[in-house]
Parts: structure tokens; C-alpha cells; sequence
């Protein structure tokens, strides 16, 4: 069992930064891969970003590359959402997941959820 705490939403302008923390409990953090996804209100909640058990890989979705940058710190067992030039349509709850083996690009297969943060880039 893993318990995720995701923090670091907040109100932001666009153009501007946040960076999205979570925070795992429980098994051995290494074991998991971790992904980034978000919900918009009346949307599917998506893919944003995936990162390998070691951080030598990495994913993101088409809509955030080169914006934003995901990131672990294993021995903090944390791993980071860095996102940058944020515009109104990043709007959305924010998820961190994880899931052993191979990582993943979809919702699938993530075993564990965090509570989400919420994210709200205004124009």
C-alpha cells in the first residue's frame, strides 16, 4: 500500500510557475513508477507526465513538453510536477499516481491516487 500527498496548487497568472509536490508513504518508493495526471471539470482526467522508478526516463504528454518537467528525489520519496509558462487551459486538478512495473502513459495500470491539487492559471 502507498499513500500519495500531492501539494503546491494555487493560483497563478499566465505566464507564470508553480511546482506540484508529492509526498509517498508506505512501500518502498523505489518500486513504483510515478505519473502526473489532471482533471478539468466536465473533462477525462489525462495524462501529463511519467517518470521510471530510477528518473532515467521520462514522458509527457504533447501538451506540456517543453513547458513542464517531472522529477523524483528518491530519498525524499518525493517526486515533483516543475511547470512553467502556464496558460488557462492547465487549469485542472492535479493527480500524482503510481504503479510498479513499466511506466505508463495512461490512467491504467496506476494502482494508487493522491487527493489531487487544484490548479488555476487565469488569463
Amino acid at each position: 500500500q502507498v499513500q500519495l500527498v500531492e501539494s503546491g496548487g494555487g493560483l497563478v497568472q499566465a505566464g507564470g510557475s508553480l511546482r506540484l509536490s508529492c509526498a509517498a508513504s508506505g512501500r518502498t518508493f523505489t518500486m513504483y513508477t510515478m505519473g502526473w495526471f489532471r482533471q478539468a471539470p466536465g473533462k477525462e482526467r489525462e495524462f501529463v507526465a511519467a517518470i521510471s522508478w530510477s528518473g532515467g526516463n521520462t514522458y509527457y504528454a504533447d501538451s506540456v513538453k517543453g513547458r513542464f518537467t517531472i522529477s523524483r528525489d528518491n530519498a525524499k520519496s518525493t517526486v515533483y510536477l516543475q511547470m512553467n509558462s502556464l496558460k488557462p487551459e492547465d487549469t485542472a486538478v492535479y493527480y500524482c499516481a503510481a504503479k510498479g512495473g513499466v511506466t505508463a502513459t495512461t490512467t491504467r495500470g496506476y494502482d494508487y491516487w493522491g487527493q489531487g491539487t487544484q490548479v488555476t492559471v487565469s488569463s
